[in-house]
């Protein structure tokens, strides 16, 4: 497999998590270098380990598994979507500072799962091909975790200029989507 292709598929992993730094960096609005790092390591890691454990385990797991990991991944992104929609709501009128943060405990490693699931499957895909799977998975994580640094920053930079309702709940939404489109793919496709 050539590094343009190892590349790609890194760049298509890394997408969703990606799609949930911005929601994280939306709500969040000015972050510390802490929670970005919690976040981008953490997503960077699960993006390594995946491929890694899919790889290992072969086609017996997965495909025990794949009947329904996509509705785990949409389950999780749907409950950490819907309960930062709700916050929006419920927490008018609170400082910033009193919000959960979804880069730590919990939060952080649902969504962690809930964005690396897909590449467990790609491990599996491993299987047959002649490659490094700790490069080609450290290369995954690396740009897992590239993305998901610009991505919190950036939307950390739009959320200032929105106001704090209006990100927490496009945050939200932006992760209900992610379940969604995962689960219609498992479904569907």
């Amino acid at each position: 497999m050539s590094f343009l292709s190892i590349l790609i598929i890194a760049v298509g992993l890394g997408m969703d998590a990606f799609s949930v730094a911005i929601g994280i960096g939306a709500v969040r609005g000015r972050v510390s270098p802490g929670p970005v790092l919690r976040l981008s390591v953490s997503f960077g890691i699960f993006q390594f380990f995946m491929p890694v454990l899919g790889w290992l385990a072969g086609r017996t797991v997965v495909e025990r598994i794949s009947a329904y990991d996509h509705w785990v991944a949409f389950g999780l992104l749907l409950f950490v979507g819907a309960r930062m929609i709700h916050e929006s709501f419920a927490g008018e009128g609170r400082e910033r500072t009193d919000r959960e943060d979804p880069t730590r405990g919990w939060t952080l490693l649902m969504l962690s799962v809930a964005t690396s699931i897909d590449a467990l499957a790609v491990g599996v895909s491993f299987v047959g091909l002649e490659l490094h799977v700790y490069g080609t998975a450290a290369v995954i994580g690396g740009i897992t975790f590239a993305l998901s640094l610009f991505g919190v920053l950036g939307a950390g930079r739009l959320s200032r200029n929105m106001g704090d309702g209006r990100c927490e709940i496009l945050g939200g939404v932006i992760l209900v989507l992610l379940g969604a489109k995962i689960l219609l793919q498992g479904l569907f496709f």
